[in-house]
């Protein structure tokens, strides 16, 4: 019995691989598909499935017989209908700071800064993403405390803080998040021609014009990347809400309790589709507009 020589094989299975691309690119995204089918999917897939079974009032068992319960208390009770509303309200406002904050800072870093300080700059960004999320999660509370250090900054001036409760929550979440709406945009500016901006400006435009006419809609996708970002992690977040949102709460702060307290973990599966299924839509919408395909 002849054995083909390890080197033969070896040759012979690259020029297999090179005269088939699709094959060496499907062999080379096998393992993180697996990944995502197994890990992300599956688990998806498992929350929706348990999301149709019930718990025993009794026993505290779940009973795996078939059920629209579940969604049928979501959609009747009105707390759950607020607390959804609410949570898309602080997710879009929070996109909505992030992006208004993000956009001179990033269009500084990529287009007036100097060459030599863009990299410290881009490193001071993701400093703070550096520290853990419970640290600066608590910070911010000590900070937004009652004797806290921003009312002791501002309580000479006649100012008073905004204690715990929705205005804290978004304010945090801005902070926590504010980078992940800066490095795409810097990414779509750094890419952005000067000489578009100069052809702007040579044919009579203004700074705002300019940006306005020019910046923002080639930043497009850029925009529509960091959004994603800010959008989902925001409406998905609940400890932020335990620390610094006082009585308020959110999507994430149910289907917590309902795993943790009430020990309801079928009834917390179909609130959390809510999130699924907003950022279904979110990502939808984003997708007509040809953002996606030109990241």
């Amino acid at each position: 019995m002849t054995t083909v020589p390890r080197p033969a094989l070896r040759r012979r299975t690259a020029a297999l691989l090179h005269r088939r691309p699709r094959l060496r690119l499907g062999l080379f995204l096998s393992a993180p598909m697996l990944w995502l089918v197994v890990a992300y999917l599956g688990a998806l897939f498992a929350m929706l499935l348990s999301a149709f079974w019930s718990n025993d009032v009794f026993t505290g068992e779940v009973d795996r017989t078939f059920t629209l319960a579940n969604f049928q208390d979501v959609l009747s009770e009105p707390v759950y209908r607020t607390i959804a509303l609410r949570s898309v309200l602080v997710a879009a406002i929070v996109t909505v700071l992030c992006l208004a904050i993000a956009l001179p800072m990033a269009f500084f870093m990529a287009k007036v800064a100097r060459p030599r300080i863009r990299p410290f700059l881009v490193i001071a960004v993701l400093t703070p993403l550096w520290a853990a999320y419970l640290v600066k999660a608590y910070a911010w509370r000590v900070m937004l405390a009652e004797d806290g250090l921003l009312n002791w900054v501002i309580g000479p001036l006649g100012m008073k803080g905004p204690g715990y409760g929705l205005t804290a929550t978004v304010l945090v979440l801005t902070y926590l998040w504010l980078p992940y709406m800066i490095l795409p945009i810097y990414a779509g500016l750094d890419r952005l021609p000067d000489s578009l901006l100069d052809a702007s400006g040579d044919l009579g435009a203004k700074a705002f014009p300019t940006f306005r006419r020019v910046v923002v809609p080639l930043l497009f996708p850029s925009i529509a990347a960091g959004s994603l970002f800010t959008f989902s992690l925001s409406l998905g977040d609940y400890i932020t809400v335990k620390i610094v949102g006082g009585k308020s709460q959110l999507i994430g702060n149910v289907v917590y309790d309902n795993i943790g307290a009430a020990n309801n973990l079928p009834f917390a599966a179909a609130v959390a589709t809510i999130p699924v299924l907003v950022m279904l839509v979110y990502i939808a919408a984003i997708r007509r507009t040809g953002a996606l395909e030109e990241l």
